[in-house]
């Protein structure tokens, strides 16, 4: 696969799943309110992506001698990437009872990026476990820090 692409899903899928799960975490335990996880998770699939997207577009044109045709390779994987996946965590919102939802979320989003990042480090001749331990901790950090900081919005502005 060329760098271009791998840059942008990488990047699109990694950014997707950590900010999605941050997100429905943080709503959940905040609200209770599957509306609101609903929307937070439709409004990072398309903000966050065009964001992250135009981010990477900057990025790789900042990069000295990168062809215009990687740039929007790069930007084209990041937008849709990111926008497809985090549409994959309304799906369980949908059919199941909140909490189940999002227990699953989690359990999803952390195997995908577990995946992703075995790859990932496959491909670079990395230890995979080392690779994929450090990226799951940090996602891990992310759902117990959203759980807390909503539970604390929840008392302090609910």
């Amino acid at each position: 696969m060329k760098q271009s692409w791998t840059t942008g899903l990488s990047f699109g899928l990694t950014s997707g799943i950590i900010t999605t799960l941050g997100l429905m975490v943080g709503l959940y335990s905040g609200t209770h309110s599957r509306l609101a996880v609903i929307g937070g998770i439709l409004t990072i699939a398309i903000a966050d992506a065009f964001s992250d997207a135009l981010g990477i577009h900057i990025s790789e044109e900042s990069q000295k001698g990168q062809r215009h045709k990687a740039v929007w390779e790069a930007t084209v994987a990041t937008f849709f990437s990111k926008f497809l996946f985090a549409l994959t965590f309304v799906v369980p919102v949908l059919l199941l009872e909140l909490k189940t939802a999002i227990y699953i979320g989690v359990v999803w989003g952390l195997v995908a990026l577990g995946g992703l990042n075995y790859f990932i480090a496959k491909i670079r001749n990395k230890n995979p476990w080392m690779v994929v331990g450090e990226h799951l901790l940090i996602a891990i950090l992310v759902v117990i820090v959203t759980y807390f900081a909503g539970i604390w919005i929840g008392a302090v502005f609910g």
